[in-house]
């Protein structure tokens, strides 16, 4: 079963409106999801909406596991650290670093595991956004942040030396799903520039109207996984 994992973008989605809700109990907190014959959604910021800095990772990916989730197929909205990734491209990334925060299954045991992303599920994930988008990179490194604020420019200055995008989800969600077997890949919409790449100041205003603009090829994507879960 495809489990989706979506961010606030996709609140009110009409891909997801009519599906009922479920709610599962976990170890980590209980979790709310959508579920349709073959795929389950799951909003990581719960109702009401939680900051990024307090999302229920643990809970979310148990949650799924649970279900009988067998692949994770991630939205995450992230800002670009290369003038040559503008905003509206949408990336697949192949490898994540998370400097200042881990997440884990495993605060008990000696448990230890190699952090590697899914490439085979990867490339499928481009191929189904390629039929749909030309706009659309395979490959890069996601640098998570804590949020809930924004990075400033000196962080953003010492990231873009190493990484190509930026968020505040993807790598705690995907070293969560490498624990627990479940292969994870992400659709990474650049919504901004980050703090200071470009010499126009960022502004909410730009991020909120970038999230619009790619939303819809965004639903798109989705639902065509969602008709391949069906069997269509």
């Amino acid at each position: 079963m495809l489990a989706l994992l979506g961010g606030t973008s996709l609140l009110g989605s009409p891909v997801f409106s009519r599906w009922p809700d479920k709610t599962i109990t976990t170890p980590f907190g209980i979790v709310t999801v959508k579920s349709a014959e073959g795929t389950v959604f799951l909003q990581r910021h719960g109702n009401p909406c939680l900051p990024p800095h307090r999302i229920p990772h643990r809970a979310n990916i148990w949650a799924l596991k649970e279900l009988g989730a067998t692949k994770i197929l991630a939205v995450n909205s992230v800002g670009s650290l290369k003038p040559s990734i503008k905003p509206g491209t949408l990336v697949i990334p192949d490898d994540f670093a998370s400097p200042w925060r881990t997440e884990t299954f495993f605060d008990d045991e000696m448990r230890f595991m190699v952090p590697v992303m899914d490439e085979e599920f990867a490339r499928e994930v481009y191929g189904i956004c390629r039929k749909h988008t030309k706009t659309v990179r395979m490959g890069g490194t996601y640098i998570q942040t804590i949020g809930p604020r924004l990075e400033t420019r000196a962080e953003i200055n010492m990231l873009k030396r190493f990484g190509d995008i930026v968020g505040m989800t993807l790598a705690s969600e995907a070293t969560l799903a490498i624990e627990s077997c479940l292969p994870y890949a992400s659709i990474c919409s650049i919504d901004n520039y980050c703090h200071g790449i470009m010499k126009v100041p960022l502004t909410m205003d730009e991020i909120y109207e970038n999230v619009a603009r790619n939303l819809k090829t965004i639903e798109d994507i989705l639902n065509a996984f969602i008709s391949r879960g069906r069997g269509a």
